[in-house]
């Protein structure tokens, strides 16, 4: 190891290039940019859903303080901003995430009708970001909101990736999937997107409410089945009789929509990768849309950390491997667990790479949040889990009931920012010196 990396400067280094990640995809810098010349005549209706919904509001209400506006959006409990303007113009709305509840589904239904009946000469202003399916769960017609809650919880426990679970959601719901969209026509559509989903696909972020979709009912009953999802009956009913289908691409009442992406995973990688080299690192992005089970995900990255300190291969230290995507915890049946993807990705690393010297690591979740705990994640290095036995608390054994958050709580490694208000996923950082 090289004499000159402590563990103090190790950790140092590794929250400066996640925070050089989360200030990449902070609507305050980065929308402004990306907003459409303001009607000449006709309304503007802001409306949007999501973990970055409040400061993308914001933001739009500094770049146009002159332009009137309305509309609604819809952020998680307490996501709002610590200093809100004096006069807001753009109402701002509560849901919970990952479980949704009424007050979101509210919102929801009051945004839908606050973009009925608009013109020609309208705008609607959309601004979307990740969580957003869940802030917005608004029932289809003949289902309740209890059973899409209890449908939301079968697919977070499914261990299905977000695109698998975005399609279950659009096929239940009267918000997403190209339907908010469709109730404001024929007004001119505008998203603003920050992705963080693998890909960057705009039907999977927030289950694309105002794009077009191609999943079908078929579709996710086929998922269902193949899940084994206990979902309720009268879900299971409404996806059978397969009513409404969602808008498919080439929809003419989609024809004047417009997507632009502000954020995405693979920005905010690059920007780390630009503040590892001002660190004097040699960066490697190894890919924005890493999925998996996040213990095997740790599993094989530690394994590239090792082959980088041994061999000099993929590149020799001193340098870190960045990744971005969404991984998965598969939960058994009535499993509770501590943490999330990212500190369960973690500990995975960690046990892999067993204390190895001159290795260190951080996953975290760019909105500040891993599953539902009170941390953004947690860094790991060579003394990690002996910090967290000499605390009473058997690594192996948290990996195995889901209990990630305990070890790293125990070590002291836990990272928290409170809500970030911006989210373009994971992030994973190698630290190879």
């Amino acid at each position: 190891m090289s004499s000159n990396w402590t563990e103090a400067r190790a950790q140092a280094v590794l929250r400066g290039l996640f925070d050089a990640g989360v200030r990449a995809a902070d609507p305050l810098a980065v929308l402004a940019r990306h907003l459409p010349e303001p009607p000449r005549k006709g309304r503007v209706v802001v409306v949007g859903a999501g973990k970055a919904a409040a400061k993308m509001a914001l933001a739009v209400e500094l770049a146009w303080p002159d332009v009137p506006l309305a509309g609604i959006v819809i952020a998680p409990h307490g996501a709002d901003l610590p200093d809100p303007p004096a006069r807001r113009r753009i109402a701002l709305r509560f849901g919970a995430h990952p479980r949704p509840d009424a007050s979101g589904a509210a919102a929801a239904a009051e945004i839908l009708a606050a973009v009925r009946g608009l013109t020609a000469d309208d705008l609607v202003l959309a601004l979307i970001s990740g969580g957003g399916s869940s802030l917005s769960t608004l029932p289809a017609e003949g289902l309740t909101l209890e059973e899409l809650i209890a449908v939301n919880q079968a697919l977070l426990d499914s261990g299905a990736p977000i695109h698998e679970m975005n399609c279950i959601r659009k096929h239940l719901s009267a918000f997403s999937g190209g339907r908010l969209a469709l109730a404001a026509g024929p007004a001119r559509v505008v998203t603003l997107a920050i992705s963080d989903v693998p890909g960057d696909d705009p039907e999977v972020i927030a289950s694309g409410p105002t794009v077009a979709d191609p999943s079908t009912f078929a579709e996710a009953r086929a998922l269902v089945a193949h899940y084994r999802m206990p979902l309720p009956e009268a879900a299971l009913r409404h996806l059978a009789e397969a009513r409404d289908e969602t808008p498919k691409p080439g929809d003419p009442r989609l024809a004047r929509h417009e997507l632009r992406m502000i954020a995405t995973p693979l920005m905010a990688l690059q920007a780390m990768a630009g503040a590892a080299k001002a660190e004097g690192l040699t960066p490697l992005i190894l890919g924005d849309a890493l999925e998996g089970e996040s213990r095997y995900v740790g599993q094989a990255l530690a394994g590239m950390a090792r082959s980088a300190a041994a061999h000099g291969l993929p590149l020799p230290g001193p340098c870190v491997l960045l990744s971005g995507g969404e991984t998965t915890v598969t939960m058994p049946p009535g499993g509770k667990g501590s943490g999330g993807r990212g500190t369960e990705c973690l500990l995975g690393m960690a046990l892999a790479l067993n204390g190895a010297r001159g290795i260190w690591a951080l996953c975290a979740d760019t909105d500040g949040i891993d599953g539902k705990s009170d941390a953004a994640g947690a860094w790991a290095g060579p003394g990690t889990l002996e910090a967290a036995r000499a605390a009473g608390v058997d690594p192996r054994a948290a990996l195995a009931e889901h209990r990630s958050y305990d070890v790293f709580d125990a070590a002291g490694n836990l990272i928290r920012t409170g809500p970030t208000l911006t989210n373009v996923n994971d992030v994973r950082i190698l630290l190879v010196t």
